[in-house]
Parts: structure tokens; C-alpha cells; sequence
């Protein structure tokens, strides 16, 4: 009898669970199949609570719904992804930008500033974002995740760094040339030695890090032949201690690496993505290729910086950017598994965070594959395919719509329309 009663409390239980989902048919007047690369006219979907159930012709489609979304005029895809963010910065062309946030700025004051960029990125599209360090505000970026999650602010699902790793010294843009007596924040988690660089991955681990992130190089220079070089920020017991304990710990490393000096050295060491790779050379792009390690090219922040450095003395951001049509091109031809970041925050948030699709259009990438970068591969990187990045039952009800076809004008995806994140709408048509 006692059984008898259990079931029939857990069948009302899940009858009532069952009944509270509600449900939304969105009527797409093209849909973009990101796993195919094809577009699907006069389809419905339909959303159960926060997941796709089906898509289905909408001249089938027959089923009743709580709400019906009207976007036959739009063009619906996967929310974006982002692989590379800086919620709590503001943008930085010269240190003394960076200087300000870190020694005028509080960390509370940055988190509620990080909480409007979160936002903003929702807004501009992007569902999904890995933000990767906080930039000298330890780890808020794991409270701005938590808040999210528990839906206090709006903002995109997150993977997080927390604080990043370098070796004592070997930070360009931390605050320089003040009172040596001063004991000032810094920009990153400093170690010394193998030990301390386990350490801090564990330290970092224990506070929420979901990535381990290094900064592997630095005084970045252009030789006579047009090649890059740098100098190597850690030893290599100090990099493949970082990435073993990385791996024990079941986290991916991503590392900040502009040319072989440091993207080597970075991949030997168990990097899952290199980030900017700005002076790359031939033989960073066929190990990348051997090893299935991702790029992250972070395009258009070359451009934004590239003038008011080279003002300040620092032209290399303009070599890069020369460079960086001939160094794409080769990547992408090589295979290289290309995943969208943009290094926003790092530049203006009120910049467009869909700018970097331009650059890989007018670099020979067809348009379908440059949005793959920013979903179906995006979602390969973060461990979340199936369930961001995609139309399809199961996944997350991450979806956007625009007006007009991206794949004939790439720079639509600057002007979302709509915005739905797991089922919920953020974002519609004014």
C-alpha cells in the first residue's frame, strides 16, 4: 500500500512539472541548419520550457501552443558564441586605459560594469560567451556567471578564467613606471617556479575556474624576413607543470600566444586553444592541425589598437595587421579549427562584437563557415555541442533573428533583432 501511495505521489509530482513547461511555436521565415550549412524556409519551431523540441514545415505543423512567436519575416539561427571576452574590462588601447580601470576602479565597481557588458553581449546575440580573466578583479567573473545562472542580470551562459597565469614580471600591461614602494594589483596571478604554477591552476580550480588560462609570451618584434618572434614567459617546467595539472584536473588550458615563441612551447604543453596567434608561422599551423587545437584570431581588436599604440610608440599591432589576411588564409586552408572570439573588452563594448565576421569573409572563408566558427565549432570548443550553437531538438533554446540573409551580407549579424535565451526573450523587434 505504502508503495502504491509513492507512486501515486511521484506520478502528481511529475504530472505537475509536466504541466507547468509551457510551450512556444516560432514561426522562421528561413532557418540556418548550422550543423548542414542549410537554410530551411517556413519551418516552426517549437520550444518546450527552455529546450527545442522539433522543427517541423509549417505547413505540417498542427500542434497547440501557450504562444506563438511571428518571425516569418526574419532570419532565425543558433544564439552566437563568443570564445573570448573580457567582461570586466572596458577597453585599453594604451596601458595608462588599463592602468585606470585596475588602480582607480574598484572591483565591485568593475562587476557592476562587468554585469552591463554581459548584458550588452546578450543583446548583440551572443548566448554563449568563455571570458577568459578578469583582468585584476580575481574572481568576480564567477559571481557575474552565478548571477546569470540564478537569473539576477541578464547576460549570456558562461565558461570562466578567473585570473589567468604569468610569471613574476612578464606582464606587458600591468601598471607600470608608478612608486616601486607601492604594492600594486596586477593583472594577472603571478608564480615562480613548477611549484607555484601548480598551485595557482589549483587555487584557480577551487575558486570556480571552469579554463585555466596563460599569458606564454611577451616583447613581441618583427624580423627582417617579415616573420615574428617573442620572448618565452615561463620555463618549460613552469608551462608543462601549468598544463598537467590542467589536464589532471579535467579543465582545458587557452593561452595568449602571438608567435611559435610561445605557441610551441603552449601546445607541448596540452593548450586546447590559442588565442590572437597574431605572427604565427607555418609550423604553429601544422601542429595546431595535428594536435585538433583550436584558434581563437581575435581579428578586429589588431585594428582598434593599432593606431593609438604605435602613437605611444608600440607599432606592432600595425605589422599584425598586415600580416593577418596572408596568416588567416594559410590557417584556414591548413584546416586549422577556427573558433569566433573577439577579445571585446580588450576594445570598447559599445564596438560591434560581430565585426570579426567581416574580416573572415573578405579573407576568403564563405559566410556559412564563418558563422560555424561562432557556433557548431564554438560549441565544439566549450564541450557543449548539441546544446548551443545549433537548431535542433534537445539543444538549448538559444535563438536569434535578423532581417535579411547573413550568408549574402555577412554584417547583418551587427544588427540582431531578436533574441531568445534559454527560452526566455531578451531582446525584440522595437
Amino acid at each position: 500500500m505504502l508503495k502504491q501511495y509513492l507512486l501515486l505521489i511521484s506520478c502528481c509530482i511529475i504530472g505537475s512539472v509536466l504541466q507547468a513547461q509551457k510551450t512556444t511555436a516560432i514561426r522562421c521565415g528561413s532557418l540556418l541548419d548550422t550543423r548542414n550549412g542549410v537554410v530551411l524556409n517556413n519551418q516552426v519551431l517549437l520550444v518546450r520550457d527552455n529546450k527545442i523540441e522539433s522543427i517541423t514545415a509549417a505547413s505540417a505543423f498542427d500542434q497547440k501552443t501557450d504562444t506563438t512567436i511571428d518571425l516569418s519575416d526574419y532570419f532565425v539561427l543558433p544564439g552566437m558564441i563568443d570564445c573570448h571576452t573580457h567582461v570586466l574590462l572596458q577597453g585599453d588601447i594604451t596601458s595608462d586605459d588599463y592602468a585606470a580601470q585596475l588602480l582607480r576602479e574598484s572591483i565591485p565597481y568593475r562587476t557592476l560594469r562587468a554585469a552591463r557588458s554581459a548584458g550588452i553581449s546578450l543583446q548583440n546575440g551572443f548566448t554563449t560567451i568563455r571570458d577568459l580573466e578578469t583582468e585584476g578583479a580575481l574572481y568576480a567573473d564567477v559571481d557575474i556567471k552565478k548571477a546569470i545562472n540564478n537569473g539576477i542580470i541578464p547576460g549570456p551562459r558562461m565558461q570562466v578564467a578567473t585570473r589567468a597565469i604569468n610569471t613574476v614580471g612578464h606582464y606587458a600591461i600591468s601598471p607600470r613606471d608608478y612608486n616601486w614602494e607601492l604594492d600594486l594589483p596586477k593583472g594577472i596571478q603571478e608564480i615562480n617556479g613548477a611549484d607555484e604554477a601548480r598551485k595557482a591552476v589549483r587555487e584557480q580550480i577551487a575558486h570556480g575556474a571552469d579554463w585555466i588560462k596563460i599569458y606564454a609570451d611577451r616583447g613581441y618584434y618583427q624580423q627582417p624576413d617579415g616573420s615574428f618572434r617573442s620572448l618565452s614567459n615561463f620555463t618549460t617546467e613552469e608551462i608543462n607543470a601549468i598544463g598537467d595539472e590542467t589536464i589532471r584536473s579535467r579543465k582545458k588550458m587557452a593561452v595568449h600566444a602571438m608567435t611559435r615563441d610561445g605557441i610551441l612551447a603552449s601546445i607541448r604543453a596540452g593548450a586546447v586553444s590559442i588565442e590572437h596567434g597574431s605572427g604565427m608561422d607555418d609550423e604553429c599551423i601544422q601542429l595546431m592541425v595535428e594536435k585538433g587545437v583550436y584558434w581563437c584570431p581575435t581579428i578586429y581588436i589588431n585594428a582598434y589598437v593599432a593606431a593609438g599604440r604605435a602613437k605611444t610608440g608600440s607599432n606592432i599591432n600595425v605589422e599584425f595587421v598586415k600580416a593577418g589576411p596572408s596568416i588567416f588564409k594559410k590557417a584556414y586552408a591548413a584546416g586549422v579549427k577556427i573558433a569566433y572570439g573577439t577579445d571585446i573588452g580588450g576594445y570598447d563594448w559599445n564596438e560591434p562584437q560581430a565585426k570579426d565576421f567581416e574580416y573572415m569573409v573578405q579573407w576568403g572563408m564563405p559566410a556559412i563557415k564563418a558563422i560555424q566558427t561562432a557556433t557548431t565549432v564554438a560549441a565544439s570548443l566549450l564541450d557543449l555541442q548539441g546544446q548551443v550553437g545549433v537548431l535542433q531538438p534537445g539543444a538549448f533554446a538559444d535563438i536569434i533573428a535578423i532581417k535579411g540573409d547573413p550568408l549574402k551580407d555577412i554584417r547583418l549579424l551587427q544588427q540582431v533583432q531578436w533574441v531568445m535565451k534559454n527560452g526566455i526573450i531578451y531582446k525584440s523587434p522595437k
